[in-house]
């Protein structure tokens, strides 16, 4: 059984089921929904708690077998946790897992929290996994993209009795919040909180909120590609001057770069020689999110862009790794900005007509 995290206090409220499985990547949403299940849980008299965390191939299953078929000593009801960080429980831990979850249908007293990463294709495809989300309740928490985080902002701070100016001047409040925590969501949860602690509930202006939030931002190489694709420049210089300042290494942010670069000339590739664009991204790992944005971005780049912007790419590569390059600059970190700022920008604007094969490489 499916449920949506928006869903699950509607779901609690109905009746507990005696198996949860909750897998995400954020830890601020998972434990939000984990401590859910455990409010509910405790209100419904478990309120003796026992937890696992398996740490390696060599983790003793037996205990948490035993705990799943006991009674509790202190309790009429208990909640036994299962967490596994890796997500990978082993042989043994597999069919633990399936005896679980066979053992906790029907079963009123003991309630069974089992807590993994984000679930992927293979670990979908596993037979614990599948044993799992039939007998009990499948939580999926998703992270929450940078599209979505001003709209999650401001259902926190309504939480707590406050909001911004309505309009454009909201907009760009949530937004301004949303650059100083992007990719933190932890501490962007707790930049919130503090909003509460500095002033009373009420409307807050741009300046309140400019004063009293930190540059908490956290920012991932492998999601630049998503800020080049849609071609919000700032942000990209914005993640860059981050990633530099957190010590990343240009080799690494390269990669992320080229390789976004590289798909968008296969998928285009494929499509050329007429491929459905569902299949051609699908061959290529594009899925979610970067769905739309290659839809969206491939509409604007020629294949004349792409190459030269493939050609580029490898122009960076030396630099990245100490080489030079003609027309290029030097410095590793200038190199990366001029390159994402320029595939950013093509993919902010329908390419230009008639561009020949014959004009001077990007960068040149």
């Amino acid at each position: 059984m499916q449920v949506a995290v928006a869903q699950l206090e509607a779901h609690l409220q109905r009746g507990l089921r005696s198996l949860y499985t909750v897998h995400g990547d954020d830890a601020l949403l998972v434990q939000e929904a984990c401590d859910a299940i455990r409010r509910a849980a405790r209100a419904q008299g478990h309120t003796e708690r026992t937890v696992h965390t398996v740490s390696g191939a060599h983790f003793d299953w037996s205990e948490v077998l035993a705990a799943g078929g006991s009674m509790s000593l202190f309790a009429d009801k208990q909640i036994l946790e299962v967490r596994i960080p890796t997500g990978k429980p082993g042989k043994d831990g597999a069919q633990a897992l399936q005896e679980l979850a066979e053992s906790a249908q029907g079963n009123d007293t003991t309630l069974t929290l089992v807590m993994l990463p984000r679930a992927d294709k293979l670990m979908r495809a596993t037979a614990w996994f599948a044993a799992l989300e039939a007998a009990g309740a499948m939580v999926q928490v998703d992270a929450i993209e940078r599209a979505a985080l001003p709209q999650w902002i401001a259902q926190r701070m309504q939480r707590q009795g406050q909001r911004v100016q309505p309009g454009e001047a909201g907009e760009r409040t949530l937004s301004f919040f949303a650059d100083r925590v992007e990719g933190n969501l932890l501490a962007a949860h707790q930049e919130v909180e503090k909003l509460a602690l500095l002033y009373p509930p009420g409307e807050l202006s741009f300046e309140q909120v400019e004063m009293a939030v930190s540059n908490v931002a956290r920012y991932d190489a492998f999601k630049l590609g998503e800020a080049m694709l849609a071609g919000q420049s700032q942000r990209v210089q914005r993640m860059l001057d981050g990633l530099q300042a957190e010590g990343e290494a240009a080799v690494r942010v390269h990669f992320a770069i080229a390789e976004e670069i590289r798909s968008l000339k296969h998928v285009h590739d494929a499509l050329a020689a007429g491929r459905p664009l569902p299949l051609a991204l699908r061959e290529n790992r594009v899925w979610g999110l970067r769905e739309r944005l290659y839809e969206r971005a491939l509409a604007r780049l020629s294949g004349v862009a792409l190459e030269n912007h493939l050609y580029a790419a490898h122009q960076v590569d030396g630099i990245v790794k100490g080489l030079s390059a003609r027309g290029w600059p030097a410095d590793a970190w200038q190199a990366l900005h001029r390159l994402a700022q320029q595939v950013a920008r093509d993919c902010a604007h329908p390419p230009q007509q008639g561009i020949s094969r014959s004009r001077a490489k990007i960068g040149a």
